[in-house]
């Protein structure tokens, strides 16, 4: 069975540094299966495709005891399809191969690691089990353009019709990581015959895999049946921590309205889009303002924290939030244990309440609030801005919010409706303007009003943005600043006075 893998970022022949595979050597590697071989049919500057080939011996396929026969015959162990259909056993080679590249590690290209980069992938035969339109449905969210060709049982007799093959080819522009990690948990998804035995370590597997994207995908449900060999147990667990993380990622807000038709998967797709936007919004905005220091406030699942993680211009990123529980996700969704030292310096996760002054907040360039001030008691909200603003007194701050007037394009979120059950308010435009020209004024900033989406004539964009940049001309020193200078000025004095 045979992947190909291509780039045409320049120097493309960087894909030999991800893959931590040499383009001007082959290279073999043993599995229990039989032997994997990574070769490169070309390598330049502008092209770089890395092959990787799978020996299957059928013997070492069919002698251990777990194995079931994927044709439901007696020889079925022996004579299959195994040897050259994509199936679990390309994902277990892909795992023990590139197992850097999934990890998203880099020791010679970091930078390269962690950026979208253009990729094309193909699997010349997978056998797939719903037909290339369920390939179409399983890989089109995550971003790739895919192409599913059936493969003819026999081009000679055409009016035989097609095979349970396909000829996929998937195009994008992501992360090589997040790539390797789609094919990982997907092909034997597609193909729904895995050639071992499924144990309920196979849970933690696909949820490691399946990081910042399983959780929000609109097929979740059948991929975790498949992956997990339709063993109720297993997928049941599986759902529940999926949906644990659905809750605590970002945002926990309007990107989870329920739909109320059968269109709810393009629903799912329309809110992901705008989750995505809204992420890509802030992180604009952060860059912006030349902020290396980062704090995100109410950051939850870690959705953002993973974004700000893979970009090197923040050498500081700190995940704050009031539940361990999400704070505990966000460090799973982050690999910390996993991570290399470097990196992992790079990342602080703190439980603190954002109505209260917290000393560690203090002294950082920028301060992010996505998707947070909603879950705030409105009297509670005069606390979570002394805290932040007043207290901590980040250079910028980015605050995000749902504009209420955009609720009446979402079908199903009837009048008086919020978007998320959690939300103690939304704001119009008018009235988010006014909240943050009041807190921009009583606290020495200035401010940017901005909107995220589509941007409807009527109503607006769904999401509100402000960008707030403290005016140092008019810095106005917190009490507790005031008292120490103050101690200080005493203590001044008595030295002099003793001198």
């Amino acid at each position: 069975m045979l992947l190909t893998l291509t780039t045409t970022h320049r120097p493309a022949t960087d894909l030999g540094h991800l893959l931590v595979k040499h383009p001007d050597r082959v290279q073999s590697f043993d599995l229990p299966a039989g032997a994997a071989h990574v070769f490169y049919p070309e390598a330049d500057e502008a092209r770089c495709t890395a092959a990787l080939l799978v020996e299957v011996d059928p013997l070492k396929l069919g002698g251990g005891r777990r194995n079931r026969a994927p044709e439901g015959f007696a020889l079925g162990q022996y004579v299959n399809d195994r040897p050259y259909a994509a199936s679990s056993l390309l994902s277990s080679a892909l795992a023990k191969v590139f197992r850097s590249a999934l990890r998203g590690e880099s020791r010679d290209r970091p930078e390269l690691a962690a950026s979208a980069i253009p990729l094309t992938v193909r699997v010349p035969v997978l056998r797939c089990r719903g037909g290339a339109e369920l390939a179409v449905r399983i890989f089109a969210p995550l971003g790739w353009a895919v192409t599913a060709d059936p493969v003819p049982l026999d081009e000679t007799y055409p009016e035989w019709g097609d095979s349970r093959y396909v000829d996929l080819t998937l195009t994008g522009t992501l992360r090589l990581a997040d790539a390797l990690n789609h094919l990982y948990v997907l092909l034997p998804v597609l193909d729904d015959a895995k050639h071992y035995w499924v144990a309920p370590d196979e849970v933690d597997k696909l949820l490691r895999a399946g990081a910042g994207w399983l959780a929000g995908h609109p097929e979740r449900g059948l991929i975790t049946r498949r992956y997990l060999a339709h063993r109720r147990a297993l997928a049941g667990e599986a759902m529940a921590r999926l949906t644990e993380l659905r809750l605590a990622d970002e945002p926990p807000a309007d990107d989870s309205i329920e739909p109320s038709t059968e269109a709810g998967a393009a629903e799912d797709v329309r809110r992901a889009s705008l989750a995505v936007r809204r992420r890509e919004a802030v992180l604009a905005a952060l860059r912006d303002s030349g902020a290396s220091r980062v704090l995100d406030l109410g950051c939850g699942g870690g959705a953002l924290l993973t974004a700000l993680v893979a970009d090197r211009r923040f050498t500081e990123v700190v995940g704050v939030d009031v539940s361990d529980r999400s704070l505990g996700m966000a460090a799973r969704r982050l690999r910390l244990d996993r991570l290399p030292e470097r990196q992992r310096d790079r990342i602080r996760l703190r439980q603190s309440a954002l109505t209260y002054r917290d000393d560690r907040l203090r002294g950082y360039d920028a301060a992010v609030l996505m998707e947070v001030v909603e879950h705030v008691d409105p009297p509670r909200l005069p606390a979570l801005e002394d805290a932040v603003f007043g207290h901590a007194r980040p250079g910028t701050v980015v605050v995000t919010t749902p504009n209420v007037e955009y609720n009446v394009r979402y079908e199903g979120l009837g009048p008086g409706r919020f978007r998320h059950p959690d939300h103690r308010f939304e704001w119009t435009r008018a009235e988010f303007a006014a909240w943050v020209g009041r807190v921009a004024a009583a606290h020495g900033y200035t401010a940017v009003l901005g909107g995220v989406g589509d941007d409807d004539p009527e109503v607006g964009t769904p999401t509100q943005i402000a960008v707030l940049t403290r005016d140092d001309r008019n810095e106005r020193p917190d009490r507790n600043d005031r008292d120490d200078r103050n101690e200080n000025t005493g203590d001044d004095r008595k030295e002099a006075t003793n001198r």
